[in-house]
């Protein structure tokens, strides 16, 4: 059905709102709208199946063949969500497996899950592939809509027509954890800025892989500002540690530069590792060991189980794929 069928003003009045309040909802501005009010309207948008203008020039009669991929544009990345290196590297194989399926790609970062629902709609998707939400936001999502997700990082998910698709994070973690206690550490710390899902996975990992005895966890906060600043209320305390395990890739190369402008050489002062092997391991000085996950594997992982949702096949609920450490200049053995 298109806009010539149905209007947004047959919407409207049909559920005896205002043009602009249906507006407001199929845009994502649901805070000028109750939630009652919101989840009305869009279940006739879904029902009516109606699409913006925009999206009907661009769908004509067919299906979509459009495949969208939504990231949390959480405050921790300052307005740079799309420039940071492990979801740039996502969308790059995200992007690489929809050309060779044919498909397009629509990237939208959101706030918030209202967004999502109004993306979902307005340009009737296929599919969609969510990065950087947690646990709780899936069944929300799932009640909201009707076409398939996958879920990259969700340690599980089991309402319908979803799916996870996850890495083994605790075992990325217990490779750090028991090659850092190989290298003879004995003093080593983990750093986060949560410990809650994956976060929980890599630290457990980690403190199963090099001991429960050694290993001490620091919440870190998660704007750089304030970061910076507990870094250096804490310098003696960090210079306490012979190796430190950071579980993302961005929190390891910004404590090396910490480090390096205090002075604090790595790795004969203090070993340090990352995680997610991204670009920016070869980036920095030294190269930077890492826990490697296969993004392009989980991309086509991903686009592979959008397909057979929306064919209506029997998939496995959650797809865990294997993960490698990486070991370069940034560890060394005492």
């Amino acid at each position: 059905m298109n806009e010539q069928k149905i209007r947004l003003s047959d919407i409207a009045d049909e559920l005896g709102l205002s043009t602009a309040t249906v507006s407001y909802v199929l845009h994502g501005k649901t805070n000028m709208v109750s939630e009652r009010t919101a989840r009305r309207v869009r279940e006739v948008l879904e029902q009516k199946g109606y699409l913006p203008r925009a999206a009907e020039v661009l769908l004509g009669e067919n299906p979509s063949k459009i495949i969208g991929v939504v990231v949390n544009d959480h405050e921790k990345y300052e307005e740079h969500i799309l420039e940071d290196a492990f979801i740039a590297s996502a969308l790059n194989s995200l992007s690489s497996e929809t050309s060779k399926r044919g498909l397009q790609l629509m990237v939208k970062p959101v706030k918030s899950l209202d967004e999502i629902v109004s993306f979902s709609t307005m340009w009737n998707l296929e599919g969609l592939v969510l990065i950087g939400f947690c646990n709780a936001d899936y069944g929300k999502l799932r009640s909201q809509m009707r076409i398939p997700f996958a879920a990259y990082d969700s340690c599980g998910v089991t309402a319908e027509r979803t799916c996870s698709i996850n890495i083994d994070d605790r075992y990325g973690g217990y490779q750090v954890g028991e090659y850092f206690r190989r290298c003879g550490h004995r003093r080593v710390l983990c750093i986060s800025d949560n410990d809650v899902d994956m976060d929980k996975e890599r630290l457990d990992g980690f403190r199963e892989g090099f001991g429960y005895g050694g290993s001490d966890f620091m919440l870190i906060p998660m704007i750089k500002n304030d970061r910076m600043k507990f870094y250096n209320d804490n310098l003696k305390l960090l210079e306490n540690y012979t190796a430190i395990f950071a579980v993302s890739d961005f929190y390891a190369v910004d404590l090396i530069h910490f480090l390096d402008s205090n002075g604090i050489s790595v790795p004969q002062k203090i070993s340090v590792a990352g995680f997610d092997d991204t670009p920016l391991c070869g980036m920095v000085f030294p190269s930077l060991t890492s826990v490697r996950q296969d993004t392009a594997k989980r991309a086509e992982c991903a686009l592979e189980s959008l397909r057979r949702l929306r064919d209506g096949e029997e998939i496995e609920s959650t797809i865990t794929l294997p993960t490698k450490l990486i070991i370069r200049e940034s560890t060394r053995s005492l």
